[in-house]
């Protein structure tokens, strides 16, 4: 098998030439680069890249930390992120954890071992207290709100997200408005301020007038069964993804007479589930965080980054 001291020998270069030209360094003579090309070409020679990384000091490789790949929530992150880490010429390592600490953290060692040269976090498992350490040895970048030193945050005020929403429920004359979440408020930091911002534009709120786990047309569905059975049923819903919401939609339109049709219907995400079904929608520019975030990752900086917001009014409210 050939090795470097081969191709130089052939190439009529020093062994140091040969490896410039394996690490791309740019101060090679293109003359002297095109005839080491040659020789490798010639015997064959395929670099190893895990050697050629480990003395490049980097791998061009981002880890994208996700609970789940089948979400459109993440799914639209994970786009900007491959979008924009594609146009650098980075390749992206999707790192699914299912909300699992230890497989979380497994990732965050591959970060400390240099097997990535950082992370971008979508949704965690484990508090910042135990991820914030691993960020000496590489960048991480959350798609939330951090106040953290040592990590950068791409982000959408989500409070004020949550807010806009709801208000522009209240200002179309609804009172009652049952809305749904993912994850336990103990757990998942959206939901805490989903519910914070129901009580700042409606005061305290009815536990009735929520429902958690939902995450797809199905669980929207069951929402919408759940929240109209209710003795005062809501005259609004507000989901937590476009998918929920297109579930409510179904229920609600394919009921008896005796479910109130014209209930409005407020979604996130601005899928194209919601275009053709005419449901409103707060957009958070989920593929712009995501682009965001690999910009802040290449940068080398500690910076917050915030994403604008806006709401999309179609005819479901």
């Amino acid at each position: 098998m050939s090795n470097i001291k081969d191709i130089a020998k052939l190439a009529g270069v020093s062994v140091t030439t040969v490896s410039r030209v394996l690490n791309e360094h740019p101060y090679v003579a293109e003359e002297k680069r095109k005839r080491v090309q040659e020789v490798m070409v010639k015997l064959d020679y395929s670099p190893n890249r895990n050697a050629v990384d480990l003395s490049r000091g980097r791998t061009n490789t981002i880890g994208f930390v996700l609970p789940y790949n089948d979400h459109p929530w993440f799914d639209k992150v994970m786009n900007g992120v491959l979008e924009a880490a594609f146009a650098k010429c980075y390749s992206v390592v999707i790192c699914p954890t299912g909300y699992d600490r230890g497989e979380e953290e497994r990732y965050l060692r591959m970060l400390k071992t240099k097997r990535i040269d950082g992370l971008i976090i979508a949704s965690r498992a484990n508090d910042w207290e135990t991820i914030a350490p691993y960020a000496n040895y590489g960048p991480i970048v959350a798609c939330e709100y951090i106040n953290d030193p040592l990590i950068s945050c791409a982000y959408v005020d989500q409070f004020q997200a949550y807010t806009d929403g709801f208000q522009i429920l209240k200002d179309a004359g609804h009172v009652r408005v049952g809305f749904t979440v993912g994850r336990e408020e103990q757990w998942s930091n959206s939901t805490k301020l989903k519910m914070m911002a129901y009580e700042a534009v409606f005061g305290e709120l009815d536990t009735a007038f929520i429902l958690q786990d939902c995450y797809d047309v199905a669980d929207g569905k069951r929402a919408a069964a759940a929240f109209l059975a209710l003795a005062e049923p809501p005259t609004a819903m507000y989901a937590n993804g476009d998918e929920v919401a297109a579930g409510m939609h179904y229920y609600v339109t394919h009921q008896g007479l005796d479910v109130p049709r014209d209930i409005a219907i407020l979604g996130e995400e601005n899928l194209a589930i919601a275009d053709v079904l005419d449901i409103s929608t707060v957009d958070k520019n989920l593929r712009e965080i995501g682009k965001r975030a690999v910009e802040l990752f290449l940068s080398g900086k500690v910076e917050k980054k915030l994403v604008e917001h806006k709401i999309i009014m179609r005819n479901s409210i």
